[in-house]
């Protein structure tokens, strides 16, 4: 071997284990405005109660799971089966996944732009098990933080291209936080 051949390979094996010193140094980092809209959803954690807007009962519980890193939510409105909404950050932004009683998991992302935030809105950007988009499917949600203890959730349910909007406004359940 040549001692240009020498030096080109003693180069390379440098650079080849300094690469995971760069790499581990360089961590995906949270914009700090998703990071702001996260922590909003977080503030959420308890139980909220309220009416859709035809004045039927909605109740809704936002839960921290694994390490905080996610909030679920389960939603529950007359007549129908509960729904359960995972948030996360990703990033620079929001996602969720949302598990239906249709049984579809609709994707959302919500990029915040407010500053202080006072909606997320999450647009959809894919589903599990929808084999066509013309079924029925949750395609966007905006929620709105009024304030500490007063939310408006605005689902938009989309079938055959026709979108109709739920409103679901929600109080904070003060009894059952003091428990």
């Amino acid at each position: 071997m040549t001692n240009a051949c020498r030096w080109a390979v003693n180069g390379l094996i440098l650079v080849l284990l300094a690469l995971p010193a760069t790499f581990s140094q360089v961590q995906p980092t949270s914009a700090p405005s998703a990071r702001e809209g996260f922590r909003k959803i977080q503030s959420l954690a308890g139980e909220w109660e309220g009416k859709d807007d035809q004045g039927h009962p909605v109740k809704s519980e936002f839960l921290p799971v694994a390490s905080d890193t996610a909030i679920m939510e389960t939603l529950a409105m007359a007549d129908m089966e509960e729904m359960v909404t995972l948030y996360s950050l990703d990033i620079d932004s929001i996602v969720l996944t949302h598990y239906c009683p249709t049984n579809n998991q609709p994707r959302m992302r919500a990029v915040p732009t407010d500053n202080p935030i006072m909606k997320l809105e999450f647009v959809f950007t894919g589903a599990g098990n929808l084999p066509d988009s013309n079924v029925g499917h949750e395609q966007k949600l905006v929620l709105q933080f009024i304030d500490k203890d007063h939310i408006t959730e605005h689902w938009t349910w989309r079938r055959n291209g026709k979108d109709t909007e739920m409103v679901f406004r929600l109080v904070r359940n003060q009894a059952k936080q003091t428990q």
